[in-house]
């Protein structure tokens, strides 16, 4: 009897710990300084001087994020770099009050990258493969978005 209370003791312990190692498995946020990691990297075909800084307000109403019911307030920071025109590459880190603000600013720049390809598809027909490989990527309240000629080369940087 004592062996067996000791072996289904051992095996709680066990599902205790998988638990546990279950819940920190999760990946990191993702950083402001991440975008900066990114354009140093070669995910980009555009010259660094060619990448314009884009600011919190100014992201907030480029990505649309009012048109999906946010507001401005749950944009927490953001770092954003984008093509001053030559290209649709660009790199933004999103920051927001929470998961759930995160979760829906995703969508919308699923809307936004939507709006890309069609604006692009005559003008830009080169552009077309970045947007449609873009990444969006959710991670807490963080949210990565990366337009790039190359993106393992952009997923490499934040290794």
């Amino acid at each position: 009897m004592r062996r067996i209370w000791k072996l289904t003791l051992a095996l709680l312990v066990l599902l205790g710990l998988a638990a546990c190692a279950g819940e920190n498995d999760a990946p990191p946020l993702y950083a402001l300084g991440d975008v900066e990691r990114i354009s140093q990297s070669e995910a980009f075909t555009a010259e660094l001087n060619d990448l314009e800084e884009v600011d919190a307000d100014t992201a907030f109403a480029l990505y649309r994020l009012g048109d999906s019911g946010l507001v401005r307030e749950d944009l927490k920071e953001s770092a954003v770099l984008r093509s001053a025109g030559a290209t649709c590459e660009e790199a933004a880190v999103l920051v927001f009050t929470s998961a759930d603000k995160a979760k829906t600013a995703a969508d919308a720049l699923q809307d936004y990258l939507a709006g890309q390809m069609e604006s692009n598809r005559d003008y830009r027909p080169a552009e077309i493969p970045k947007l449609e490989n873009a990444l969006v990527d959710l991670r807490g309240e963080t949210l990565l978005l990366v337009v790039a000629n190359d993106l393992d080369a952009a997923q490499n940087a934040l290794k």
